[in-house]
């Protein structure tokens, strides 16, 4: 499957870079009885629906006469979202100051499952301000150690 990915991330690039997106996502799943490729993209200011149909039209445009892929999917083209991923480290230096939600591989203070606000990112260890009944208390998570992370939603 990553073969896939990384082949329409190749592709997607120079037509996110030429519009001024970035990619923060691909996946190549099977739901079901369907395959789906989908692509999360987003800028600074946000995404629009039209950007999105424009990188799906140009990108499908590739895919079709490249024909990597041997059956039917559906191709997907959408914004990540409020909570949208952080994959990379420069998803995580944004993400200093924000409420984030992390899931390890191992127990960190008892918990796989952690959700607190980034205080600190040196490239390796997370800081992190978690809530804990009334009180606040800063932990320190290995990037290394996260099996999944993503941005979480503030009230």
């Amino acid at each position: 499957m990553s073969k896939v990915t990384d082949l329409v991330e190749e592709l997607a690039r120079p037509i996110l870079d030429e519009m001024g997106l970035e990619l923060v996502d691909t996946e190549y799943v099977k739901e079901g009885k369907n395959w789906f490729l989908r692509l999360f993209i987003d800028k600074e200011s946000g995404i629009d629906i039209e950007e999105c149909g424009l990188v799906s039209e140009r990108l499908s445009t590739q895919l079709d006469e490249i024909d990597p892929i041997p059956h039917n999917y559906f191709l997907e083209v959408s914004s990540p979202g409020a909570e949208r991923p952080l994959k990379k480290e420069k998803d995580f230096i944004k993400a200093v100051g924000k409420k984030v939600h992390i899931n390890t591989y191992e127990p960190i203070d008892g918990e796989k499952s952690i959700e607190g606000r980034l205080i600190a990112f040196d490239h390796q260890i997370l800081t992190m301000e978690v809530k804990v009944k009334t009180q606040i208390k800063t932990i320190e998570v290995p990037l290394a150690k996260i099996s999944k992370a993503r941005m979480a939603v503030e009230f």
